[in-house]
């Protein structure tokens, strides 16, 4: 397995790490036993990064990752690294109703996700949302005071503006920060990422396959179930969706001349966007996850990231990336 490092204070990952969070929740019902053979799978082929929220199913993602790393192989146990995003409020419906980020909240946060996930420490530690009542050098603080009582080994962020990581570093280091990147998602080029590359903070890059839709398996016929989320995303819907799949088949035609499948390109595309960068992909099946790791074997020159930037051109996706409820909440988006 290839290694990446997370900025120039975080640790050494796997270079793919994997995102967790549709093994519980979002993307309609997950299989257990398939959850737990995939966790097994990845970690099998060298993954260390395992990203979750506590806020996934309620406490059910972490607990599914607790019983994963329980019967996983000892040493590749010990080798896991779990990144946990907190501050997410909702209700027993499963409604979000904002977001928490106040010191006493933060560590009341992390004793439940430590107890859910058996473990003595979170590696990476990040509050998924930006509390807008909360200045940020108070949500990072209480994680800096977790980390000096050794409860939290790194700090990181999710979807904030250039503007709040420069506050954020200014409290103490960060080690990366979890944002959406992808072929269709953007928007971090301008400054987000100059921004943490200056200030020496990695990427983990979640969306790489935009929950599916440039995955190369999503058809335009396809009926998701009322407890998949990808039903309300603008970019799914009607004559977007459309569009958005006009461009996957337009990636499609470079993958088939690579011989390789349209994930794999799009996984690959992230990956070579920099060293600082992990992208973290939602793979919930053994052969998603194996076509996934695919991408570690593709080298695109070039003549390929030509092709790729003119099939798809940054900005050519059609419809935002949550609805605009959801967009309100990114701090990365303002």
């Amino acid at each position: 397995m290839q290694t990446r490092t997370l900025g120039t204070t975080g640790p050494q990952t796997s270079a793919l790490g994997l995102g967790c969070m549709g093994m519980s929740a979002l993307y309609g019902d997950s299989d257990r036993s398939e959850s737990l053979a995939t966790l097994h799978a990845a970690l099998d082929a060298g993954i260390t990064l395992l990203d979750t929220g506590d806020f996934y199913g309620m406490g059910h993602n972490e607990l599914l990752i607790n019983e994963g790393l329980r019967t996983a192989p000892a040493a590749a146990r010990e080798k896991a690294q779990i990144s946990v995003k907190f501050g997410a409020l909702r209700t027993i419906e499963g409604h979000f109703t904002g977001y928490d980020g106040r010191p006493n909240a933060v560590k009341n946060f992390a004793a439940y996700s430590l107890q859910r996930l058996g473990t003595d420490h979170i590696d990476i530690y990040r509050i998924a949302r930006v509390d807008p009542d909360v200045p940020i050098e108070e949500t990072v603080g209480a994680i800096a005071e977790l980390v000096e009582a050794g409860h939290v080994r790194h700090i990181g962020l999710s979807e904030v503006g250039a503007q709040t990581l420069r506050r954020a570093a200014a409290v103490a280091p960060i080690a990366d920060l979890q944002i959406e990147y992808s072929l269709i998602s953007r928007g971090i080029e301008e400054a987000i990422l100059p921004t943490a590359r200056e200030l020496g903070i990695g990427i983990t890059a979640y969306g790489v396959l935009s929950r599916g839709l440039i995955s190369g398996h999503f058809t335009r016929d396809r009926k998701l179930a009322a407890n998949d989320f990808r039903g309300m995303s603008p970019r799914f819907q009607g004559e977007n969706l459309d569009r958005n799949l006009d461009l996957v088949d337009a990636l499609r035609k470079i993958a088939e001349q690579k011989g390789v499948s349209v994930a794999q390109t799009a996984i690959a595309w992230v990956l070579s966007r920099g060293e600082d960068i992990v992208p973290l992909i939602g793979a919930r099946r053994r052969d998603r996850l194996t076509e996934a790791l695919g991408a570690l074997d593709v080298t695109l020159d070039a003549d390929d990231l030509t092709a790729i930037e003119q099939a798809i051109p940054a900005g050519a996706a059609a419809g935002d990336r949550y609805p605009s409820a959801q967009m309100a909440h990114l701090d990365s988006e303002h």
